[in-house]
Parts: C-alpha cells; sequence; structure tokens
C-alpha cells in the first residue's frame, strides 16, 4: 500500500472532477436577464474550473510552469474557490514550497468553514509531511463532523496516519472504531488485519480476513493478505484457497500479479 501520500493527486482529480460538474451547471443556467454583475461572477466561476481542471492535468503531466499559469489565472478568476486553493496547495508542494502549501490548505479551510473535504484534504498533507498529530486531529475533526457521510474513511485514514509514526496502539483504536462504525468497509478491514499481520499475530488477522469475507465480497488486497497469513500458519489448504478466490475473482490485479511471482519464487 503506496500509503498517504498518494491520496494527493486522487483527491486533486477529486476536486478537478467537481469543479467541471460545477462549470457544466453554471453555463446551461446562466440567463440572459441576469444583471451583468451577476452575469460576470458566473463567467468567472466557470473559467476558474476550466482553469483549475486544466492547471491539474499540467500538474499530473509535472509541466509545472504551465500548471502555474493556468492556477494563477484561476485565482484571479475565483479567489474564494476552494478548488483554487486546493490546486494551488498542490503545486506548490511539487514546487517544494511547504510554507506556501500549508498556507493555500489552511485558505481553503477557511473558506469552506471547515468542510468535511477540506479537514480531509489537509490532514493528508500533514500526514505526508511528518505532521501527524495534527493530521490525526483533523482527520478526526472531519469523521465528528454531522454532514460527512463517510466518517469511517476519516478514521481509517487516521489509523493509517498513526501507523506511519509507529504508533500501531492508537493506529488499531481507529480502525477499529472505522469498522464499528461501518462493517463492510474493506480498507478498514485490510488496514487492522494487515498490522495484526505486520505484529505476527497471525491467529488474529487470519480470523479477520476470514470474518470480512464471509459476510461481504472480498477485495484482492484482502485475498492477498489471507494468502499471507496462512503461509505464516503454513496451512497449505487456506493458502490454495486464497489463491484460487484471487485468481478467479481478480486475475488481472496487481496483488493475482504479485502471488504468482511469489509462488515462482520471484520478489513479490
Amino acid at each position: 500500500r503506496s500509503g498517504l501520500a498518494q491520496w494527493v493527486l486522487q483527491a486533486a482529480a477529486g476536486f478537478a472532477g467537481a469543479a467541471l460538474v460545477a462549470c457544466t451547471t453554471t453555463t446551461t443556467t446562466t440567463s440572459s436577464f441576469a444583471p451583468q454583475g451577476a452575469q460576470a461572477k458566473l463567467d468567472n466561476t466557470g473559467a476558474a474550473a476550466i482553469n483549475v481542471q486544466l492547471g491539474i492535468d499540467y500538474l499530473q503531466k509535472n509541466e509545472l510552469a504551465l500548471a502555474q499559469t493556468k492556477l494563477q489565472r484561476a485565482l484571479r478568476e475565483n479567489p474564494r474557490s476552494t478548488d483554487v486553493h486546493d490546486a494551488l496547495a498542490l503545486l506548490d508542494e511539487q514546487l517544494g514550497d511547504a510554507k506556501g502549501a500549508d498556507r493555500e490548505y489552511r485558505r481553503a479551510l477557511e473558506l469552506s468553514a471547515h468542510s468535511p473535504r477540506e479537514l480531509n484534504n489537509y490532514a493528508v498533507y500533514l500526514c505526508s509531511h511528518g505532521r501527524s498529530a495534527e493530521g490525526v486531529r483533523y482527520f478526526e475533526e472531519a469523521a465528528s463532523n454531522r454532514l460527512y457521510s463517510t466518517p469511517w474513511a476519516a478514521y481509517t485514514n487516521a489509523g493509517i496516519c498513526l501507523r506511519g509514526v509507529r504508533q500501531n496502539a492508537a493506529a488499531m483504536q481507529r480502525f477499529t472504531r472505522a469498522l464499528q462504525i461501518n462493517p463492510t468497509f474493506a480498507d478498514a478491514a485490510f488496514e487492522a488485519a494487515s498490522l495484526e499481520y505486520a505484529e505476527q499475530d497471525f491467529a488474529a488477522a487470519r480470523e479477520r480476513v476470514d470474518g470480512f469475507i464471509m459476510s461481504n465480497r472480498p477485495t484482492a488486497a484482502l485475498l492477498l493478505l489471507g494468502w499471507q497469513v496462512a503461509r505464516a500458519q503454513s496451512d497449505a489448504l487456506a493458502e490454495q484457497r486464497y489463491a484460487l478466490l484471487l485468481a478467479r475473482d481478480f486475475p488481472n490485479s496487481p496483488q493475482a500479479h504479485a502471488l504468482e511471482l511469489s509462488r515462482r519464487g520471484g520478489s513479490g
């Protein structure tokens, strides 16, 4: 699992998509009878959304100068857009400007009145930059917000952040909390079982994986982990069962390829 750092661009793709939806809505509802000032504001909002999307596209291609041009233009067009400030924070991160990124994330938080999405974005940044205590606090603020529809995801993120700094007991508390709220959340089940496996509590990890896949559709990550646990327990029948399920349900997954390499004596 690649951890928190990869989520930054995933978050970017998410808010860029939301910006494009807003742009479409704006252009289809604009009326020729709108007051001139309101019309200009709508036009600027739509233009900013387009430039954010373009800026994100350039960021993903590592064309930072072009990304900066588009995002600075978006900022002029709509300086109160959280999407603009989130994108500028990502740009600052790639430019190595930690203070600038922190400032932009905080501005997005301020503009959104600490919305769960912005709390999560900032928490990801903090955890991926060695500020785990702050990151966990923001994840948990997001989780406690009654408007947040997936608090179990925030608790799982908090657990991953804590595990990254080897606070394993505290991490397990967050994974457990996530599963208490949503027992079907596969990511939390995987993280909890993975931590148990890492601590060589194979019986607990095996029970968790088996218990989850008996009641829910398994994921490729859980099946590979189950195979690893069974192998550690020298349970050949269970190894075969997990391998067959992984090959049948997720034949083209990275986990299936990793298992095949491992069984052939490779490095996976």
